[in-house]
């Protein structure tokens, strides 16, 4: 693994990842706006990502497949060990950074059956869940970019698998709201939320037994949607075998509304859960009642503005309202 290391901005403590594989060559504007690098993961090229991490099987032997990144942005070879140099502190990029192979075949992630994606699903949760065994690791998350504009450089579907020795500064605010809300109302705000939006249904857009399909009321980009279990857990990887293909369902509906209405816009999937129980959590002692584990997709319509970089603000032209009741009457395409 090339040289990677985390550095935090003194102002804000956001940290940053520095590494020797993401740098641009001085052709990356042009190459932004080209085709997609050849597939190396396809059913019989195996032997480019040898070693298998997970897998389930398929009709090629094997319908997903998780592999370790072969550029990977964090590694388990650096220090984990926090250094403070005056104002600065830095780590060694420690973590894991796995690939995980939807499909043997050339189908994009909407082209998967419900029971398909719900085996990605089961994927992603064999992979925390192991991953978190290992007492450095802190927080994991899910990932997965589609789309030139989203990030996407292999003509395959993929999502990517990222653990970390930190406390990833999104999920550090978010697990800080969670607690500030159940101290002074003694209720998880992430079933008040769910409350409301069932009630009024008016951002829902996607209801199953296990989980609800809405446009956030403070939605980020233009029809971005959040995927929320109605089972309350701090933990997606303690998910069920049910909610799995309840998710896998959620899934395949939203991503197929969206193409609908957008006609297969980039995106970006995330999935957000509760970092592991040790020292660095004693923070949130009543994580498990306070937080829930949750899924957004949200296309990537537009570059990202000036004003959002400078306020921190996202500037959204399409309120969810307008947008949920849009993809509900949206039929679903691939």
């Amino acid at each position: 693994m090339d040289k990677s290391e985390l550095r935090m901005d003194p102002l804000t403590r956001e940290w940053t990842i520095f590494n020797d594989n993401r740098a641009l060559p001085p052709s990356c504007l042009a190459a932004a706006a080209g085709e997609l690098e050849p597939t190396p993961f396809r059913a019989g090229l195996e032997r480019f990502a040898p070693h298998t991490l997970f897998y389930a099987h398929g009709a090629e032997g094997w319908q997903v497949r998780v592999v370790p990144n072969r550029a990977p942005v964090l590694g388990l070879e650096a220090n984990p060990a926090v250094i403070t140099d005056g104002v600065y502190s830095h780590l060694g990029g420690f973590g894991a950074h796995e690939i995980v192979v939807e499909d043997p075949s050339d189908r994009r992630f909407s082209d998967l059956s419900a029971g398909e994606v719900a085996k990605v699903v089961e994927a992603w949760r064999a992979r925390i869940a192991d991953l978190m065994r290992d007492g450095r690791m802190t927080s994991f998350t899910v990932v997965k970019n589609e789309g030139r504009a989203a990030g996407q450089t292999v003509a395959h579907s993929i999502s990517q698998v990222v653990a970390m020795g930190i406390v990833a500064p999104a999920l550090r605010r978010k697990l800080d709201a969670a607690k500030e809300y159940f101290v002074g109302h003694e209720q998880s705000l992430f079933a008040e939320v769910l409350a409301v939006e069932l009630k009024g249904r008016e951002r829902v857009v996607y209801e199953n037994a296990g989980f609800v399909v809405f446009c956030p009321y403070a939605a980020r980009t233009p029809f971005e949607m959040a995927i929320w279990p109605k089972r309350h857990g701090a933990d997606f990887y303690r998910i069920t075998a049910d909610e799995v293909g309840q998710l896998g369902d959620a899934l395949h509906c939203a991503i197929a509304k969206l193409n609908g209405a957008l006609a297969g816009p980039a995106y970006h999937l995330v999935l957000t859960t509760a970092p592991s129980r040790s020292t660095q959590t004693e923070d949130w002692p009543g994580m498990d009642a306070e937080f829930c584990w949750h899924v957004n997709v949200l296309p990537r319509v537009h570059p990202i503005s000036g004003i959002e970089i400078s306020t921190g603000c996202y500037v959204n032209g399409v309120w969810p309202e307008v947008a949920a009741d849009f993809l509900r009457r949206k039929e679903m395409q691939p």
